[in-house]
């Protein structure tokens, strides 16, 4: 069984903290994408899993085995880099088997696994080339094929698309995913992408500052997100975030004088005063008429439209509410002029709330 485990690992650059203590389980067969900004800890806790670092404090497990002293090549994992690191002077073929030949694998067997690989990515037209005559996908695909030949428990991706282009990317989740679908192995995936978070995971962990700040299916994440960054980095559009104030009544105070009516889910939840944070996404707040069905509790407010976005079905409309820049959605849209005011109708059913000081959700 591949699955990996990380017990309150650290680690430090000199007096330096990067990681702080974190707590992971990945299950067999499980493909988990850590995600976050740069600079949040995420590939360096890949390198740590991988060897590549040494931890400062904790333990990894790959499997039943407790890998914190085991060099790289003994703790049979393969890994995928942004740069591909192919061997320009080899053919396809040879960058494929090179591990294989290092590990003085016969040449029957090092054949059977490098065309067993090819067919998997469909490289096999492809295997007398040199890196040089290919795609910057076909590439990526080699650098997959070289970590599959050599079966290992675990693969580890860091940041394997970032050098490709947009339709590259979005061809190259789909090759992913397939590959995941086919090899059924353990896969730890790191990016700063969320797109490729949500497309990709079976689990999402976000993290900030060496800390993991939320994980979860990438429905749950989106859904459910536990504090404000998670709300903002999650999501295209990110998430609105309106400040507020809690009233009597049930209701809450914007500001400029705007109020609406409380989301039902925070009944009994918040009290006369409190401070918080509303949140909801682009398209929980659409024009009347130009709207996803709502059902359950909505609001209704008029907005003057600062600049619309066309993006064919649907338009991004930019505004502000109660001084606060957000942005919406017009479904099956109609051209809108800069200015123009427009009905917009809030699904209180789908909005968060978050406590101002702390920036977690009271949900």
């Amino acid at each position: 069984m591949a699955q990996v485990q990380l017990r309150n690992i650290v680690k430090k650059y000199g007096a330096l903290e990067v990681v702080h203590g974190i707590d992971l389980d990945i299950a067999h067969n499980e493909f988990v994408v850590l995600v976050g900004p740069s600079g949040c800890g995420k590939s360096t806790t890949l390198r740590m899993i991988a060897g590549l670092e040494e931890i400062s404090g904790g333990e990894i497990s790959i499997g039943d085995n407790v890998v914190n002293d085991l060099p790289p090549r003994d703790r049979n994992i393969s890994m995928v880099f942004q740069n591909y690191a192919l061997y320009p002077h080899m053919t396809v073929r040879e960058n494929l088997g090179f591990s294989l030949k290092i590990a003085k694998k016969s040449d029957a067997e090092i054949d059977k696994a490098v065309d067993e690989a090819a067919e998997i990515l469909s490289l096999t037209e492809y295997l007398d080339r040199k890196p040089g005559a290919l795609s910057g996908g076909q590439r990526q695909r080699v650098a997959m094929g070289r970590a599959i030949v050599r079966h290992p428990d675990v693969f580890l991706f860091d940041e394997p698309l970032s050098n490709l282009d947009a339709k590259l990317r979005a061809q190259m989740r789909v090759e992913i995913k397939k590959l995941h679908q086919k090899i059924k192995t353990t896969i730890v995936y790191v990016t700063h992408d969320q797109v490729e978070a949500m497309t990709l995971a079976d689990r999402i962990v976000i993290m900030r500052d060496g800390h993991i700040e939320q994980q979860g299916t990438p429905l749950e994440v989106f859904e459910l997100p536990a504090n404000t960054f998670v709300a903002t980095f999650v999501g295209s559009p990110p998430m609105n975030l309106v400040p507020a104030t809690v009233l009597g009544g049930d209701r809450l105070d914007l500001g400029s004088d705007i109020t609406l009516p409380l989301p039902p889910a925070f009944a009994g939840k918040v009290t006369k005063d409190q401070k918080v944070i509303l949140g909801f996404r682009a398209d929980n707040l659409m024009p009347d008429g130009y709207a996803l069905p709502m059902e359950g509790a909505s609001a209704t407010v008029e907005l003057e439209v600062a600049l619309s976005e066309p993006l064919g079905t649907e338009t991004l409309l930019f505004t502000r509410l109660a001084g606060v820049e957000i942005q919406t959605k017009m479904l099956n849209p109609r051209p809108v002029k800069d200015g123009e005011r427009l009905t917009f109708k809030l699904d209180l059913t789908r909005c968060h709330l978050f406590d101002a000081n702390t920036q977690q959700s009271l949900r």
